[in-house]
């Protein structure tokens, strides 16, 4: 008998635990956001397990047994303890979470490099990165703040400005040799959701290159790293590529900076409390882009 019993079905005891409290299969489904032949199924299981009818069933209804009464009874609080334990836990965790949404180019050539010393000044914290390539919404989403690029103006938010968008031609050293020795063409490397940053830069800067080829990217991401890698030319953000251009990984071969009317944004919502360790993450980007501090002021 106890070999029968070692793997009790805990999916459907939930759900009978929720129906015994609720009294009906569609109360229940209701809850628990399931069909009521779901919840009727897994009580069926149940039933099946134990040997034990839980629930009277009838043309248009369902009612407890005697047995089912006092089953649920005994077993509702105990999953009533474990949610409430559950939501502690989850309610601690997130005192220490900061849920980022940023683009994967941004976290990779601007974020990442410098997060130890956000690390370092707060030990305790935990910084998530979502890098969804998305419009922004935070309604219905875990995210507690963002960093992206566009004029200031995101749903149901507050945005304060990190730095401006510049644009220029960036490429390896070694190719940059190759146009020097060439002259006359140019290989260009874009991706797929920055299609006119090419044109715009032409436009703007009024320089004349021949276009030998185009390679498309998926993203920004493996678009600078194909200028790393000597493969041609790209239109580069610089004050994302600022460490590889120091570094002079990236050169400048035209040297013809045009800013655009975007700016990247540090972005949180409005419709619920900004929680105290999204607060430091958000002055601690503000400061380190040489913006005044929202909300830590007198410590600044």
């Amino acid at each position: 008998m106890e070999e029968k019993y070692k793997n009790i079905p805990l999916n459907p005891l939930r759900a009978f635990a929720i129906a015994s409290r609720h009294k009906t299969f569609t109360a229940a489904a209701n809850h628990m956001g399931v069909t009521q032949v779901a919840i009727s199924r897994q009580i069926s299981i149940l039933e099946d397990y134990l040997g034990v009818q839980l629930f009277e069933r009838g043309a248009r209804s369902a009612k407890l047994t005697e047995h089912g009464r006092a089953f649920g009874q005994e077993i509702a609080p105990i999953f009533d303890n474990l949610e409430k334990s559950t939501q502690r836990l989850l309610l601690k965790e997130r005192e220490y979470v900061i849920n980022l949404r940023i683009y994967p180019t941004l976290a990779h050539h601007f974020l990442l490099p410098i997060l130890t010393q956000f690390n370092t000044a707060f030990p305790k914290f935990d910084v998530r990165l979502d890098t969804a390539v998305e419009p922004l919404d935070f309604r219905g989403t875990h995210l507690d703040v963002a960093i992206q690029l566009g004029t200031g103006n995101w749903r149901d938010s507050r945005a304060r400005k990190l730095f401006s968008e510049t644009l220029d031609i960036v490429c390896s050293p070694s190719y940059a040799q190759q146009l020097v020795e060439r002259r006359e063409t140019i290989r260009i490397l874009h991706s797929k959701y920055r299609r006119r940053a090419w044109d715009d830069w032409i436009e703007r800067s009024n320089v004349r290159v021949q276009i030998e080829q185009e390679i498309e990217f998926e993203s920004s991401l493996l678009t600078y790293s194909a200028a790393l890698n000597s493969l041609g030319c790209a239109v580069g953000q610089l004050e994302i590529l600022q460490s590889e251009l120091q570094k002079a990984n990236l050169v400048r071969p035209f040297n013809s900076p045009q800013t655009t009317q975007s700016e990247f944004y540090v972005v949180w919502p409005t419709t619920k409390s900004t929680p105290t360790q999204t607060k430091r993450f958000i002055d601690w980007l503000l400061t380190n882009s040489g913006q005044e501090p929202e909300f830590f002021k007198s410590e600044s």
